[in-house]
């Protein structure tokens, strides 16, 4: 058995259940849940004789705060976080846990990039005057429930900038070539790519990682100037289990005359997808062939705040709709792109009651989507208003909002969040020995 490691403290509180701030019936029901066993006969004569390979099956389907509570337990339960038997039987077992994570930032910044508004003021990190502890907000939307979770261990100077795999891509703030890590909150851990060959201010990211590899591509904002920067070309890194690695050798020329608007990119089907204006189409890029092409964009002429979301394998695109010339009500809509590549196809649309209400409360503002696996979360900028749309059950409702911030000139921007203990592929990382570097705000 793994040793015993007091110094590996958890990510989340220990009154998890009571911090998590969900609806009034989602802590009625975590209350119950653990109370009720108490009334439970169960004999000991049999439970303690429970196959420990049993056990850890069990442990593995824990949500990740049930888990670290359950470290408290005992050293070997303890441990489990330690344990390469344990994690390999986690990752095959644990159930996919379709979460987002959210940060604040301030809603004069335009940058896809959010900054670090979190000061030492009470946050506990204990970093010095002179760093800052980024905070996160994990939205569990299933339970509608708020957490908070720590990022003492990024340094000052980086921003969150894309997800996948239970892994946050930070990266550096400072324009010319840019440093990225690769950060699990749960367990602490950072790994760091090889900074990018072209000078770049706030280039695109996008970031995918399945069971065997990694890939990364940065688009646009090349800087021609100290003072000047130009959509241009993207670069990419590969890294696979076979053995095969790119550090951002493969380039490739965007599309004359793009603006990548939205400033952060959705991975579909072996495809980045990212939207651009002017007028509104979609970018995408195809990682086999290193190739850009445009898609057009339905109804572009008459759509408003477009945000590209990736939900159960699919692209969708969601838009307002506002036909002021024609005798079409204004609404919401969701399309999904077809596997032919080209063609969108109308699949959801916001009721129009709920609509008129989501356009009292936007007056205008624009709003920012965020999709996982069957959810889509809209987020009214410059409020601390969204709302959530269950695609199976084909229901909106409106979120909670966060309890651990205020709404004082900062408004949430969120990203897909799959909570993971472990990301093996990472490993593959270590190969590359690179020199860990430093970073100032």
């Amino acid at each position: 058995m793994e040793g015993f490691h007091p110094s590996m403290t958890s990510p989340f509180s220990y009154t998890f259940p009571i911090s998590g701030a969900g609806s009034s019936t989602t802590t009625s029901n975590l209350t119950t849940a653990t109370y009720s066993t108490s009334t439970l006969w169960m004999n000991s004569r049999i439970w303690s004789k429970l196959p420990q390979r049993l056990l850890d099956r069990v442990i593995a389907f824990l949500p990740p705060p049930a888990f670290f509570r359950a470290r408290c337990v005992c050293k070997r339960w303890y441990a489990l976080l330690f344990s390469n038997t344990f994690l390999e039987l986690y990752l095959q077992v644990s159930p996919h846990r379709h979460w987002f994570m959210f940060f604040k930032h301030h809603k004069t910044r335009k940058s896809y990039i959010y900054k670090n508004n979190n000061n030492n003021n009470g946050s506990g990190c204990g970093h010095g005057a002179a760093s800052s502890c980024e905070e996160g907000y994990l939205f569990d939307p299933s339970d509608m429930a708020w957490y908070r979770i720590s990022f003492a261990l990024v340094p000052s100077g980086l921003s969150p900038a894309s997800s996948s795999a239970g892994l946050l891509c930070w990266v550096s703030d400072e324009a010319g070539p840019k440093t990225m890590l690769l950060c699990n909150p749960l367990v602490g851990s950072l790994t760091q790519l090889p900074p990018t060959l072209r000078p770049r201010l706030f280039p695109s990211i996008g970031l995918t990682i399945s069971p065997t590899c990694i890939d990364v591509t940065v688009a646009g904002d090349d800087m021609i100037s100290p003072y000047a920067v130009k959509n241009l070309t993207s670069e990419s890194f590969h890294i696979d289990g076979g053995g095969f690695y790119s550090l951002w050798g493969t380039t490739s020329s965007l599309p004359r005359l793009c603006s990548l608007e939205s400033g952060r990119m959705v991975y579909a089907e072996g495809k980045f997808y990212c939207m651009n204006c002017s007028p509104f189409s979609v970018l995408a890029y195809d990682i086999t062939s290193n190739n850009w092409f445009k898609i057009q964009a339905p109804m572009r002429r008459f759509l408003r705040s477009p945000n590209l979301v990736e939900c159960k394998g699919k692209l969708l695109l969601v838009a307002a709709v506002e036909k002021s010339k024609l005798n079409v009500p204004k609404s919401l809509r969701v399309w999904s792109l077809q596997a032919c590549g080209t063609m969108w196809v109308e699949s959801e649309r916001m009721p129009q009651q709920l609509y008129i209400q989501f356009a009292e409360l936007e007056v205008g503002n624009g709003f920012e989507c965020v999709g996982h696996g069957e959810f889509i979360v809209i987020m009214i900028r410059g409020t601390d208003k969204a709302l959530l749309f269950d695609i199976c059950r084909k229901r909106w409702q409106w979120i909670p909002p966060c309890p651990y911030i205020a709404h004082d000139g900062f408004e949430l921007h969120g990203f897909a969040y799959e909570p993971r203990l472990a990301t093996p592929v990472t490993s593959l990382l270590d190969q590359l020995a690179l020199p860990f570097q430093t970073f100032s705000a």
